[in-house]
């Protein structure tokens, strides 16, 4: 079942990789950059185009094309304990670097670190670097260890979009830097980020009508990649918007692969990535179960929308570095159990799932301490299970659907006891 807003997506997408395979004939001037943190505003303000390596990445995981490109990555000497993401796009690029609409991609630019939280980006770019041979310029993002942003980190942060990244993009663009044009992107991206936000609180009804976690990385694409600061993404959260209305309207849930869901049994907040390779099947584990996720932290990767963040036209360096900054995966381990533990009582869950991702070092360290936190705080029980990004060789199928299971099964019979 195809809505309005999924063909808009997915028009969006395709035109995004066929203008990136003509950019090369036509002049145009490339960066790679990644997901959390990115400033894709800034980006498109000196009308470069921007490439996501973890997007591509995740879109060979559906494709079922990474195993192969991570057996490539390991022959040339990468370790099985490195982030498949890496292995995958470093595989992906010696296969010709095919993107997903079947045309290469063209080679960068610039490499634009723009989130240093991750440690493994910072050795993604140094691989890459190598094999391109192009600039890098890199965005040092301070950790938030108090659980906020300090004034003194956002001026570090804008005193190095001054003197680092600006300038960068200015010899590579060769324009000059345009901070009305910034603006008037920002104010683009403030308006899809209301309608964003609308969208992903709409699971606090009952039935919820989209699933936060399996949909919502749908929901969540074009604001998270190329789109953010564009008509094209003000238009795609616009038409999403309406179509969630009217399934509130008509009390109706969310949309799956194999059409509406029909009840809703279990509601679910879910920490940690997805796992892409087996996407499908992971998520029909769920809605034959009835379980709804109505919150994630996985789609908070990219910023904190739903806490009051919105791009800020009126001051747009200090506004991209408190995006940059507000990473989730850039909060401190007691900010994130705060922000579970809010997810739980606000969204109404029966319980929660940690997905632990073993080569994703940004979500898997502290999770069990994590669970154990939260089922202290609010007496909700959680589950752990165990895949990965895009390997298919971690993803067990049958170990997994029997954890989710047993897991419901006992959510039933606490219901019962009470």
């Amino acid at each position: 079942m195809k809505e309005n807003s999924m063909l808009l997506q997915k028009q969006l997408l395709a035109d995004h990789f066929d203008a990136l395979a003509r950019a090369r004939d036509e002049g145009k001037k490339v960066v790679y950059t990644f997901v959390p943190g990115n400033l894709n505003e800034l980006v498109r303000s000196f009308d470069l185009l921007p490439v996501l390596p973890e997007i591509n990445a995740l879109q060979s995981g559906m494709r079922k094309l990474s195993g192969g490109y991570i057996t490539e990555a390991e022959k040339s000497g990468h370790s099985e304990d490195v982030c498949t993401y890496v292995k995958c796009d470093i595989g992906m690029l010696r296969k010709g670097n095919i993107g997903p609409t079947g045309k290469p991609l063209p080679k960068p630019d610039l490499l634009l670190l723009s989130y240093t939280g991750c440690f493994t980006f910072m050795k993604w770019f140094e691989l890459l670097r190598e094999e391109y041979d192009c600039p890098v310029a890199m965005l040092h993002v301070p950790y938030q260890s108090e659980g906020r942003i300090e004034p003194h980190q956002r001026e570090y942060i804008v005193q190095q979009l001054r003197s680092e990244i600006i300038p960068k993009l200015e010899q590579v663009s060769g324009r000059e830097f345009d901070i009305e044009k910034l603006r008037s992107m920002l104010r683009l991206s403030s308006k899809a980020e209301d309608d964003l936000v609308w969208v992903l609180e709409s699971a606090k009804n009952t039935p919820s009508p989209i699933d936060a976690f399996f949909a919502g990385v749908y929901y969540l694409g074009p604001i998270f990649s190329a789109f953010r600061g564009t008509e094209d993404a003000v238009q795609y959260y616009r038409t999403l918007r309406g179509e969630i209305e009217e399934r509130i309207a008509n009390k109706e849930g969310p949309i799956t692969p194999d059409g509406p869901m029909k009840g809703e049994r279990y509601r679910l907040v879910v920490e940690g990535p997805p796992n892409w390779t087996s996407f499908r099947d992971f998520w029909k584990m769920f809605y034959e179960e009835d379980a709804v996720v109505v919150a994630s932290t996985y789609t908070k990767v990219g910023g904190l929308y739903d806490q009051g963040f919105r791009h800020d036209p009126d001051h747009p360096l200090e506004t991209l570095a408190d995006y940059a900054l507000g990473c989730y995966t850039n909060l401190s381990l007691p900010a994130r159990v705060d922000l579970l533990a809010r997810y739980i009582r606000d969204y109404r869950a029966d319980g929660f799932l940690v997905n632990s991702v073993k080569s994703c070092n940004s979500f898997s360290v502290g999770q069990l301490l994590m669970l154990r936190q939260l089922e202290e705080r609010t007496g909700v029980p959680g589950a752990f299970i165990e895949s990965d990004l895009v390997d298919p060789r971690y993803f067990s199928a049958a170990n997994i659907k029997n954890r989710i299971e047993s897991y419901l099964q006992m959510l039933d019979q606490k219901r019962g006891a009470a």
